[in-house]
């Protein structure tokens, strides 16, 4: 009855609200579920044993508002270097904002497997424009976890909303992995504080309304790490200035940009959290947002597989399309083969995170993993899409570059490696 309930909710194109969610609740299966390996398409709705069929019901309407809202749009914000203020208004209205985040606290209240649905739709049209991601599940979570009352009751419902756009500001021009490297500094002036320096390379960063800043509050300090603090900026704030957006090689509808702040005088309550313990909340919240990369490259190279099955399957060469030739074959069976294998392990670890488990160390290796695979299988698929693949008219060609951020941002993968093998040769 409930399934049933939902399911014409859905089709009344009412989807995705906090609505979905109570009844979604109530919805239980217990029917074995086939993994993408079994399945017709790597991307098909109804596979993998994390997921129930509330799961399901969700998906379709995310994948319903990704195809219908995004994908038509997307060329057009890339010639313009950012997506429109109406798209992220749209997505809180069909309640694809701050799914992970508590009710209680303006969010919408679901688990973080369906939180990931958003993560996987989103690459399963291809388009990188919009940073709902970082927005909803980098950004939202530190609020949540260590802001006040007053900071929360402020910023969580607006961001749902998609009426406030957040963004983290933690990477400067000479201080990107290396977090304690950073300079922008914060001097307490009083019971307020002075903002100077500036950030690079910010998702989000020309369209958001407010910003996490990462910045030294304590010179002094035994360590840099003891003498970080984060503060809550907002846009308008006097001193804070948005610089150019970035013109980057992908990622070319995602609104990248440099941050100024020129003696910025905030008040004590846009300090979040305690001061000098910012460094503990970053490595706190750091194992989500390495999922986050994992997350997105695995479902990158699910749908590079079936576009380019799609493709040698209708295109011809020597007389024949080009799945008839064995080295096409061949070159599709491992490409499908190491997909599975790296579904697995981004599943166990979605699965251990829903759990409250996942540490550092296996989102890293998640995040490592992953995102060299999605850039190997990339340059693979374009290969196989001939001069075409070379196109930007082909999606392929977006998917190449838009894949060669993922081994750097949210840690490059030598600190990955790092940071895998610190535990590794560890003594127990």
């Amino acid at each position: 009855m409930f399934f049933r309930t939902v399911s014409n909710f859905v089709r009344n194109e009412v989807y995705g609200s906090k609505t979905i969610w109570k009844i979604c609740n109530r919805l239980s299966s217990t029917a074995r579920r086939p993994e993408i390996a079994e399945a017709s398409n790597l991307t098909d709705i109804g596979t993998r044993s994390i997921f129930s069929e509330e799961h399901d019901i969700f998906r379709k309407s995310v994948r319903r508002f990704f195809q219908e809202e995004v994908l038509p749009h997307h060329s057009k914000w890339e010639k313009e270097g950012q997506v429109s203020r109406e798209v992220w208004e749209k997505a809180g209205a069909q309640g694809l904002l701050g799914v992970n985040t508590p009710a209680e606290f303006g969010g919408i209240g679901g688990d973080k497997l369906s939180t990931a649905i958003t993560w996987e739709e989103q690459m399963y049209v291809n388009c990188s424009g919009p940073g709902f991601s970082l927005h909803s599940d980098i950004v939202m979570p530190y609020i949540t976890h260590y802001g006040s009352r007053e900071q929360i009751e402020k910023f969580i419902p607006m961001m749902t909303a998609g009426k406030c756009i957040g963004a983290i500001a933690m990477t400067e021009p000479g201080a990107g992995s290396d977090l304690q490297g950073i300079r922008t500094n914060a001097k307490q002036n009083g019971s307020d504080w002075i903002l100077n320096g500036s950030k690079v390379f910010i998702t989000n960063g020309w369209m958001c309304d407010v910003v996490i800043v990462v910045a030294i509050t304590n010179p002094v300090a035994k360590s840099k790490a003891h003498g970080i603090s984060l503060f809550l900026v907002e846009t308008g704030t006097p001193g804070f200035k948005k610089g150019r957006k970035l013109e980057k090689i992908g990622y070319k509808a995602q609104d990248t940009a440099e941050l100024y702040f020129e003696d910025v005088h905030l008040p004590a309550s846009a300090l979040l959290g305690e001061a000098n313990k910012g460094f503990y909340y970053l490595m706190q919240e750091l194992p989500q947002e390495r999922l986050i990369i994992a997350g997105l490259a695995q479902a990158s190279t699910e749908w590079m597989f079936e576009e380019t099955r799609q493709y040698v399957r209708q295109r011809k060469a020597f007389g024949k399309t080009l799945s008839n030739l064995q080295t096409i074959q061949h070159k599709l069976a491992e490409i499908k083969t190491e997909v599975c294998i790296g579904r697995a392990f981004v599943d166990t670890c979605l699965d251990i995170h829903n759990k409250k488990g996942l540490d550092s160390h296996m989102a890293s290796m998640a995040k490592y993993w992953c995102s060299e695979q999605q850039n190997k299988i990339a340059t693979q698929c374009l290969q196989m899409h001939g001069g075409w693949g070379y196109m930007w008219e082909y999606p392929i060609a977006r998917a190449f570059v838009d894949a060669r951020v993922q081994p750097i941002y949210g840690g490059s993968n030598e600190i990955m490696k790092e940071l895998i093998a610190r535990k590794i040769v560890a003594d127990k």
